[in-house]
């Protein structure tokens, strides 16, 4: 504990975490720096087997390979370790089932020595990522999600978020080895299950090992540490004021300073239930299979669509009541006893059965009726574990809710509704992008002194 603390400053701060991380994540920093971070394992001893935390002498520069770019990558590897930093292009991957998700730090404080020594793929690599927005017909760069001004590692820089679908791999890997990435790192920390489908993949193709991280202790390490720090001066955390005022909701600032216990709901392709109690005590409570992917793949079989983006687009402009069976379609009205509106969903595409209703309905009818099916039920499970976890703090993130305001509406209504007031659904800004940010942690711990 006192090592830890040596290597905190004055505000807190860590030697390889961020400005901001005093707060500890929040309650949590009195843990140290770097140590703070799963300290059961560091560079010497430990399970990482990144790249950068052999501890190597000079004369391993010409005693290890022949080859330039070998020896190129070991002289920045003994000056990254000399600077307690792992060496540039600092990277976080999560690979999901549907989106890849990849965080960038970009150093701002480049001192001329480092400039005139930069080798020219670094150079490549930087000029590519930050002076674009977007990436062949699918790679986008999230540019109003981008970090600024932020220190990691005691490095100045910014923090860009860049996805692309998962189905555009091998592209990406194929840029990788085009730009002779093998001859910057050997290794990238990577999370999600593609870090497994892939790992054969980018070493035949791109001669790059992947450390895989695992996923869940990435997104909240990474949501934690998002959260810690400043977005730009706009707070991260958010709820959703009057939610039973669909259409006059307002979005409203919260904090996320004492956050513990939290159930987290993770939806992606499908979607994970956590209930988070300290930065490294979680457990997963359960799950749904029915999660973003299986919104976007039935909206491609039902309506023809190819994209996320399309689908929701089709979804703003429907009408579910014309598909599901609603309570007053039963009832003539509202169910009482029970407090059930006439507007509340009784059957999902329950007016499905009668030929007359589907020769009437739109594919943007269905699009809609698809999102609400897949968002109500995300919402009852996880106001039912809240229930049974006693948590009365609930977050929802994943790339599901990206530019998704119906369904960040509906589980807003849905929490605050059945709980009667007693449960708000929290959004974060960053949505998807945690389980990278948490894979860019790791790279950056595993520079630590043992």
């Amino acid at each position: 504990m006192d090592k830890a603390k040596s290597i905190i400053d004055k505000n807190g701060s860590g030697s390889c975490y961020a400005n901001g991380l005093q707060r500890g994540f929040h309650s949590q920093a009195s843990n140290g720096g770097c140590n703070a971070y799963n300290s059961s394992e560091n560079c010497s001893g430990g399970t990482s087997n990144v790249e950068h935390c052999h501890y190597l002498h000079t004369d391993d520069v010409e005693a290890n390979g022949s080859s330039p770019a070998k020896r190129c990558r070991l002289r920045r590897r003994v000056e990254s370790v000399k600077r307690n930093r792992p060496p540039f292009p600092w990277f976080g991957m999560d690979i999901g089932g549907t989106l890849v998700k990849l965080v960038y730090f970009e150093p701002k404080d480049i001192t001329a020595e480092e400039e005139q020594e930069e080798v020219e793929n670094l150079k490549s690599i930087r000029r590519y990522l930050t002076s674009n927005t977007a990436y062949g017909k699918t790679g986008v760069r999230d540019v109003h999600l981008e970090l600024k001004n932020l220190t990691m590692c005691g490095r100045t820089g910014n923090l860009h978020f860049i996805r692309f679908p998962t189905q555009a791999m091998h592209r990406f890997i194929q840029m990788g080895s085009d730009k002779n990435f093998s001859s910057l790192h050997t290794t990238l920390c990577a999370t999600g299950g593609g870090a497994y489908k892939f790992e054969n993949d980018f070493r035949t193709m791109a001669d790059l090992e992947l450390l895989k991280l695992d996923e869940l202790d990435c997104l909240i390490h990474g949501l934690l540490y998002v959260d810690s720090v400043s977005f730009n001066g706009h707070p991260q955390c958010y709820y959703l004021e009057n939610p039973s005022d669909t259409q006059n909701s307002v979005k409203t600032p919260c904090s996320l300073a004492d956050p513990f216990p939290m159930l987290l709901v993770n939806i992606g392709s499908g979607v994970s239930i956590l209930a988070v109690y300290s930065k490294d005590d979680y457990k997963r409570v359960t799950g749904t299979s029915l999660g973003g992917g299986t919104f976007l793949g039935l909206c491609c079989l039902l309506t023809g669509c190819e994209t996320f983006e399309e689908a929701l687009d089709m979804a703003s402009r429907g009408d579910s009541s014309n598909v599901d069976k609603l309570v007053k379609d039963i009832y003539g009205g509202d169910y009482e006893r029970f407090s059930l509106q006439g507007s509340a969903v009784a059957s999902s595409f329950g007016h499905m059965m009668s030929k007359e209703k589907r020769d009437s309905i739109s594919k943007d009818d269905l699009a809609r009726a698809m999102l609400v099916t897949i968002t109500n039920n995300i919402g009852s499970i996880a106001r039912m574990c809240a229930v049974n976890e006693k948590i009365e703090r609930v977050v929802f993130v994943g790339n599901f809710l990206r530019i998704n305001t119906v369904s960040t509406k509906l589980l807003a209504y849905a929490m605050d509704f059945w709980s009667k007031g007693q449960l708000k659904a929290l959004f974060l800004e960053h949505e998807g992008y945690f389980g990278a940010v948490g894979a860019l942690l790791e790279l950056l711990k595993s520079s630590e002194e043992p």
